[in-house]
């Protein structure tokens, strides 16, 4: 008995001394979560600052600055906005200079020989070494990066670093602009495209070309201008590569775009209403920062890319400005010939020149480093050899206008936020030459405006840009760039608004700029939607930025339905096509029909297409804009080459089979997926969206960093533009919409209203992580506050940045 006594005491001993362990590792895990939060109050020194800075923060984590003097607040600005996305910033630097692998591993090994090839970084160093140290704009950036640098220095270590094991570093000028380079890269659509319409042209010749919508048919809805008076295997190995890399990005890439500015003669106050969208690719953090500043000299309440000392998008009580993505074609690939007796040589309408070899090194996650060359001509960067699948004798390379004129876009940035008026805010977008944006301006004088802003380039006639290009004869070359004054572009026009919704801008001098728009579908909404009303105000406008209907998709289902045969239906078939017969192209959560129409065209798409291309290239054909455009005049196009099958030698398949078996297909797999009850078909059970974070794509580490999944209404190229893949799955998941919506109203400009889709912070431990994700959601938004006596009343914290102690 007494040694059982001993027995259970000693027991109770060692339970005891468990018990305190964990106790001390809930408190250990305690205090390192603890240390791990952003730090929203409280006081700090900043460094090199002269005066105090004051720091509000919100209710949604929103920093309101208030210091004496710009250099200060942006000092103030950098520490915050590393605090809250210093991960989000360390991926963006890293993309231009090909350092990915070095965080994840070989597995995105082509993703930073990719990216090493485009020059991102090469343009980043040469730009950064041609600076005026003593412009405005390099001061305030470097400004910034002092209190980036700061942060890094003293503030806690984001978790991400302790998972990926790599040490922070310093932030400088080249990350700024090699940030600015992935940004303008993401824009552009050529790579995709160009050497896809090529194999399509070399496999299957040109008749195929006719209905892919290549080239601009005037009857769409374009953007007006209004001025005041005053084939080979290689290619589709290029196409795979590209998209393999892109693939690969732990960063969301750029899309497309939403915006309107309504002059004061349609508003119901008679003032300005501005309204923007920028969509791009979903994940979480979201894209955007924002912050508010307030010296004496400088106000602007603006949306911050990760790494950007200046806003992309901003407004003040005297203007509003925001950007849709232009479209443009700046990028072109050129068959480069090398010389037969001399394979470092490759010929040039001026004779032969030596190809200039590239050597890089690249760090691996847990491998040994990487050697890697490239070759590079007068075009740009043989694209031959940065992976694998490309391999053959046809030299390709790529030129792309980003790094051929000097960089300036940061500029642009700075410029724009210090405009006073709309004289100052023109004169500083001729320096933007890439990425092509179109950017969209409103203000307090009831002036509006857009402005299609890029460096665009005349190519020689009958050049056509979107296919593969001939090098070697030096007879498609550029043979000037434009003017800014011949860009598109509307001021003050008599139907007193502006938009842009990434479709085709109207001609300048009888041309129309190449490009890869989207359709009509969105802008022909914004349009329809905009004339007959006169009398706008804030809540209409925020009804009409989540709209969900498509007046072309509904066209296209009225005439997939005449293309029905009916007499082969039965049952729920039969009754299912006079309900579709009534759609207005709506897409709300508890439509039946939309869900059946994206079902449906994405079997014509399939069925019509697919046979042609085969797997890889139709998978391809599906990522571009190309499958956007020809949907609705296809649907159209009886005639079209495309409609037959070439696989069924024996008969000649004609639209009214593609369309009537497609709708069998979609029936079956509606039935298959959600059961035979027509009812339940319901679009929230298919279209949802989940914010990924780069760690989150760990199962075990889903919940903790992803955000969502939302079942969520809107669709492809609706106003509420939330875009997904077509793929066989019939599940659609949202890759990309609305970054921000924001709607400023200058009859009352301090009640202006934004959203995120997430939250303002990208650290996971921040109650601001996530805290605006459902109302994104619900289609609702929160004020952008302005006035500093609503703000300091109403601020959840107060952080306070003293000027560092004299030494004695």
């Amino acid at each position: 008995m007494f040694q059982m006594k001993q027995k259970v005491k000693k027991l109770k001993k060692i339970l005891g001394v468990i018990g305190i362990l964990i106790l001390l590792l809930v408190i250990g895990a305690w205090i390192f979560i603890s240390s791990l939060k952003p730090t929203y109050e409280g006081e700090e020194e900043l460094v090199n600052s002269t005066k105090e800075v004051q720091v509000y923060y919100d209710a949604y984590g929103i920093p309101h600055i208030y210091a004496a003097n710009e250099m200060d607040a942006k000092r103030a600005l950098g520490y915050v906005h590393a605090q809250d996305r210093l991960w989000q910033m360390e991926l963006l630097r890293r993309i231009g200079k090909g350092e990915l692998s070095e965080v994840f591993g070989k597995d995105l090994l082509g993703t930073d020989k990719f990216f090493l090839t485009l020059g991102i970084d090469a343009a980043a160093l040469e730009t950064v070494a041609n600076l005026d140290k003593n412009s405005p704009a390099v001061q305030l950036s470097e400004a910034y990066l002092e209190g980036v640098n700061q942060f890094i220095e003293e503030g806690p270590t984001p978790v991400e670093y302790y998972l990926t094991g790599i040490d922070k570093q310093p932030f400088t000028l080249h990350d700024v602009y090699n940030s600015v380079g992935y940004m303008a890269f993401s824009f552009a659509m050529a790579h995709k495209t160009d050497p896809l319409l090529t194999e399509i042209k070399n496999k299957l010749g040109d008749a195929y070309l006719m209905d892919l919508e290549i080239d601009v048919n005037p009857s769409t809805v374009l953007i007006k201008n209004h001025r005041e008076q005053q084939s080979d295997s290689l290619l589709e190995n290029v196409m795979v590569a590209v998209s393999n890399a892109l693939d690969g990005l732990p960063i969301p890439q750029l899309e497309g775009s939403n915006s309107w500015v309504i002059g004061s003669k349609k508003t119901k106050k008679g003032k300005v209403i501005f309204a923007n969208d920028p969509h791009i690719g979903f994940a979480q953090p979201a894209v955007w920062y924002e912050a508010h500043i307030s010296t004496p000299n400088f106000k602007n309440y603006g949306y911050y890319f990760a790494g950007l000392p200046f806003p992309v998008l901003g407004h003040n009580r005297k203007l509003a400005y925001g950007l849709t993505m232009f479209e443009n074609d700046d990028i072109d690939f050129y068959y480069e010939k090398t010389n037969p007796s001399d394979s470092t040589q490759y010929q040039t309408g001026n004779g032969w020149k030596k190809y200039e070899i590239i050597n890089k090194i690249i760090k691996v996650k847990g491998e040994e480093e990487v050697a890697f060359s490239y070759k590079k001509t007068h075009h740009g960067p043989v694209l031959n050899g940065i992976a694998n699948q490309i391999r053959g004798e046809k030299v390709i390379s790529m030129s792309w206008i980003y790094t051929k004129v000097e960089n300036k876009v940061v500029d642009v940035f700075y410029g724009m936020s210090h405009a006073n008026n709309l004289e100052e805010f023109k004169e500083v977008l001729p320096m933007l030459h890439a990425p092509g944006l179109n950017i969209m301006y409103g203000d307090a004088e009831d002036n509006v405006a857009w402005f299609a802003t890029a460096k665009l380039y005349q190519m020689p006639d009958s050049t056509h840009t979107k296919f593969i290009l001939d090098g070697a004869s030096g007879a498609q070359e550029p043979v000037r760039y434009l003017d800014f004054s011949e860009n598109p572009q509307a001021i003050n026009p008599p139907w007193n608004y502006v938009y842009s919704a990434n479709n085709q801008p109207d001609s300048i001098a009888g041309n129309l700029y190449p490009g890869y728009y989207l359709p009509e579908n969105r802008a022909k909404r914004i349009v329809q939607l905009l004339e007959p009303k006169n009398d706008w105000d804030k809540n209409a406008v925020s009804e009409m930025i989540t709209d969900v209907t498509s007046s072309v998709d509904a066209r296209v289902l009225f005439n997939l339905i005449n293309k029905v045969k009916v007499k082969e239906l039965v049952g729920e078939q039969l009754i299912l096509l006079d309900r579709l017969n009534l759609w207005e192209g709506e897409y709300g959560l508890n439509s039946v029909e939309g869900l059946v129409y994206t079902r449906w065209i994405y079997n014509v798409l399939k069925n019509t297409f697919k046979d042609e291309l085969g797997e890889d290239m139709f998978k391809q054909f599906m990522t571009t804009h190309l499958h956007k455009r020809l949907i609705a005049p296809m649907m159209e196009n009886d005639t079209s080459i495309w409609w037959d099958n070439v696989a069924t030698e024996s008969e000649s398949e004609t639209m009214l089979d593609i369309v009537h078996r497609s709708y069998i297909e979609a029936m079956e797999s509606l039935s298959n997926d959600f059961g035979n009850n027509v009812a339940q078909w319901t679009w929230d059970k298919a279209h949802s969206i989940e914010h990924e974070h780069p760690i989150g794509k760990v199962e075990m580490l889903r919940s903790f960093f992803n955000v969502g999944p939302f079942p969520v209404n809107g669709s492809k190229e609706v106003i509420n533009n939330m875009a997904f893949s077509y793929d066989g799955t019939g599940m659609y998941k949202v890759s990309s919409g609305p970054s921000t919506r924001r709607v400023i109203d200058f009859s009352d400009v301090e009640n202006s209203i934004s959203i995120l889709p997430t939250g303002q912070s990208g650290n996971p431990f921040s109650p601001h992580y996530e805290d605006q994700a459902e109302m994104y959601v619900n289609g609702e938004f929160r004020k952008m506050m302005m006035n500093k006596e609503e703000i300091v009343e109403n601020a959840k914290s107060l952080l306070v940045f003293k000027p560092p102690k004299l030494e004695d």
